[in-house]
Formats: C-alpha cells, sequence, structure tokens
C-alpha cells in the first residue's frame, strides 16, 4: 500500500494495530470553524445538519486531517433531555440550569428516546449525510457523554460530589437511568454511519477524582457501557490527566485514550503500548496564540514522542478546537504533519543519537 492510494481510515486502522502506515493520522477536532467557513453565526450553524455536513467536509478538504467530526456540542445531549441550550457568539455552546434541582428529583427522571429528540435527530441526518459523502474513505466520529460525567450538567458539579459520597443509591440510580441513554444514543449514531464513538468521560480522569473513587464509579460504569456499545469507542478525558489509570481504562475495552497536555506524550505512549492508542495532546488554549513556526514545532515534538512504531494518533489534547485558533494555526499544524509525520520516522532516530 503506497502513500498514494491509502485511505484516512485505512491509516488510522493501521495506527490502531500498533503498525506504522504512510504517515502519523491526525484528527483535527473544529466543531465551530465550519460557522466561520460558511461566514454564520455559531447558532445558526448548529441549526441545520446540511450546514454542520458542509462546515465539516470543508475542513477536510482545507486541512487534509484524517476524520470527519460529527460531534455538535456537549449540551445537545441535555437538550435531549429537556434542557437549554445558551449559545455564544465566539466559543462553544453551554448548557442552562441543571434539569435535577433537588436529590429526590432523580426518582421521576425518564432517559429521553433518541427518536423523540429533534435535536439528537439532527446529528443523525447530518452522519447519514457525511456517511453517503466519505463512504468508507474516512472515519467518522460520533461522540457520548459518559453516563458518569453527563451530570456534570443535569445537576451541577458540587452537588454530583454530594451526590456520589453522600446519595449511593441515587447516584447508582441515576447512573442506570444515563447508561440506558447513552448506550442507545451511541448505537443510534453508528447505525447512522458513524465509524467510533468518542466517550468523553472527563469526571473520571484523576485530576478530578482519585484513582481509588474511579475504580468503583466511573470504570464500572465505562466496563458495563462500552460493552453495549457496537463499534469501536475512544476514551476521552477532555484536557485531565489519564497517566494514573492508563492500565485500568485499557480493561474497559475501549481502543484510544486521549492523553493531556499537562502530561509527558513518551510516558504515556510507553505505558499504552500495544495495549490501547494514544490520541493527543497539542494544547488547543495555547494553540490560539501560536505561530506557524511554533505550530511546527510542538507537532514534530508530538510526533517524535507518540510516532514510533504506530499507535498514535496526533490531536489537540481537548477534545475541541477553539473557536479563537486561527487558520494560519492550524493550516501550519496540517503542513507539520505531512512533513514531518511520513514513515519512516528517521529524523527522529538522527536527532536523539
Amino acid at each position: 500500500m503506497t502513500p498514494s492510494n491509502i485511505t484516512s481510515l485505512q491509516r488510522v486502522l493501521t495506527t490502531l494495530g500498533h503498525q506504522e502506515p504512510d504517515r502519523i493520522p491526525f484528527f483535527l477536532l473544529v466543531t465551530m470553524h465550519g460557522a466561520k467557513e460558511l461566514g454564520m453565526s455559531i447558532k445558526e450553524y448548529f441549526s441545520k445538519a446540511e450546514n454542520v455536513v458542509e462546515g465539516q467536509l470543508r475542513m477536510r478538504d482545507k486541512y487534509r486531517h484524517d476524520c470527519i467530526y460529527a460531534f455538535f456540542h456537549a449540551p445537545i445531549e441535555m437538550e435531549a433531555w429537556g434542557g437549554e441550550v445558551i449559545y455564544s457568539e465566539n466559543g462553544p455552546p453551554n448548557s442552562g440550569e441543571p434539569l435535577i434541582h433537588k436529590f429526590g428529583d432523580i426518582n421521576n427522571m425518564t432517559p429521553p428516546k433518541v427518536k423523540d429528540a429533534p435535536c439528537l435527530l439532527k446529528v443523525l441526518k447530518t452522519i447519514e449525510m457525511l456517511k453517503n459523502k466519505v463512504r468508507e474513505e474516512v472515519p467518522i466520529i460520533g461522540v457520548v457523554i459518559s453516563p458518569f460525567s453527563l451530570p456534570i450538567m443535569q445537576i451541577g458539579f458540587d452537588k454530583y460530589i454530594e451526590l456520589i459520597y453522600e446519595q449511593p443509591k441515587l447516584f447508582e440510580h441515576l447512573m442506570k437511568l444515563n447508561e440506558l441513554f447513552c448506550v442507545e444514543w451511541a448505537n443510534a449514531q453508528l447505525s447512522a454511519g458513524a465509524t467510533a464513538i468518542c466517550y468523553f468521560d472527563p469526571v473520571s480522569s484523576t485530576t478530578i477524582i482519585p484513582r481509588n473513587l474511579y475504580l468503583t464509579t466511573g470504570f464500572k460504569i465505562a466496563k458495563r457501557t462500552i460493552a453495549q456499545i457496537k463499534g469501536p469507542t475512544a476514551t476521552h478525558m477532555a484536557s485531565g490527566r489519564c497517566l494514573p489509570i492508563i492500565d485500568d481504562i485499557a480493561q474497559t475495552g475501549t481502543a484510544i485514550i486521549c492523553t493531556s497536555v499537562i502530561e509527558d506524550l513518551a510516558e504515556v505512549k510507553s505505558i499504552c503500548q500495544k495495549k490501547i492508542a494514544v490520541l493527543g495532546n497539542l494544547n488547543g488554549i495555547e494553540m490560539r496564540r501560536w505561530t506557524s513556526e511554533q505550530a511546527e514545532t510542538f507537532v514534530k515534538d508530538a510526533i517524535a514522542k507518540g510516532g514510533p512504531g504506530g499507535g498514535y494518533i496526533l490531536s489537540d489534547n481537548h477534545g475541541e478546537i477553539p473557536w479563537q485558533v486561527p487558520e494560519e494555526v492550524l493550516m501550519a499544524i496540517s503542513e507539520a504533519v505531512h512533513k514531518w509525520g511520513q514513515y519512516p520516522l528517521d529524523w527522529t532516530t538522527i536527532e536523539n543519537s
């Protein structure tokens, strides 16, 4: 297979098999930049499936990256539960007031059905349209918020921590409801044409909770949930640390772990070797201020640390490129990957000798 005929999907599958394809695969997880490309507000852009389809296709044509990202925004799940989405002019939408005002409200909750949620059907339509366009050439990434992390929007951070520690029965009940929704939502996206599901689980990160608590909560929930998702998954900590729990995450059945920029990529890759693939870990926040030269330097460093032997996809560390990151920086990232990411990575041996 030569570089001239390998597809993005083949490239990604090769690296997930811990082998070296023609070059490092890279995912530019742009959600809002399509709105800029089409001259729309963020709210208008996400109002129609056709807009997101056109935006995603244009982003891939422009930056020559290796995925289509079907993610709209995190609050879309809360919208399905009956919550409010608050739009911003220059950033991702946020969820409104929590749905759970007092712990007893959990007993009266019912998970939404995907078929009854217009906001989710819009995403499924987007995936279907994208699949008709790219076929098997490019992986289409769907997204779910993990059952363990969704309550941050459902109840608020402080009350959720209180729920975990002080109301174990209500916590378990909420997890059962969220698991039912998460599995249905993930499988609906796979049925619509998604290649894999990104399982966003930042609350499981050791940035937020200690490993011993993770093992009795997020870990068990992830094992149960991922086992019911009918396709490959990537576990994303949304900038949170994963190093202390990489071996645990590998046992959940997920195929990829995303590492934070605050962790050493070489150390993460060493621990993950042959067990689980690595995605990351460019700093999306600092990326807003990078020069083209800095972008090349950071990309080159990431490739040197993560690339040898396959098993690595270059991406940002949060799962969403900020609105403020300029086109010049994204282009510089793309050009650097195509320049320095070609296998074999002989230059890394020379520089390290």
